[in-house]
């Protein structure tokens, strides 16, 4: 059985690509252009297209499934905050931390944060899973 303990730590570092953002279009259905057209995200506040906020989410299920706690786990909850919007073509780095650990349950709670490679902070959220025994 792996055991875990506060301050145990994952990040991946990923950019989110053009083809990445229209999968996630295609396979959700949200196509809103701000995410798919250049000339619409122009008119808007960001200037340029960005990234679907469910997609950089998504990603935090990805490090859950496969590098913290790891395969096997099951996951029980998120909160999420969108700070800031992600770009197409952006780099972003995720971390996830081991804030607690209901030890009875192998319940862990994590830290989940995404953020540009200049530290500002995208996405903030906390997570609930049940790692493997």
């Amino acid at each position: 059985m792996k055991t875990f303990k506060a301050g145990d730590r994952a990040t991946l570092e990923i950019r989110i690509s053009d083809e990445m953002v229209r999968g996630f279009a295609e396979l959700t259905g949200d196509r809103n252009p701000v995410h798919l057209d250049a000339a619409y995200a122009a008119t808007t506040p960001f200037k340029k297209r960005i990234a679907h906020g469910m997609l950089s989410a998504s990603l935090i299920s990805r490090m859950i499934a496969s590098d913290l706690p790891g395969p096997g786990t099951i996951y029980l909850g998120q909160t999420i905050k969108f700070r800031k919007p992600v770009f197409v073509d952006e780099t972003i780095r995720l971390t996830l931390t081991v804030t607690a650990i209901r030890e009875d349950k192998n319940i862990l709670t994590l830290s989940t944060i995404c953020e540009r490679l200049d530290g500002e902070v995208v996405l903030e959220g906390e997570a609930t899973v049940l790692a493997p025994r």
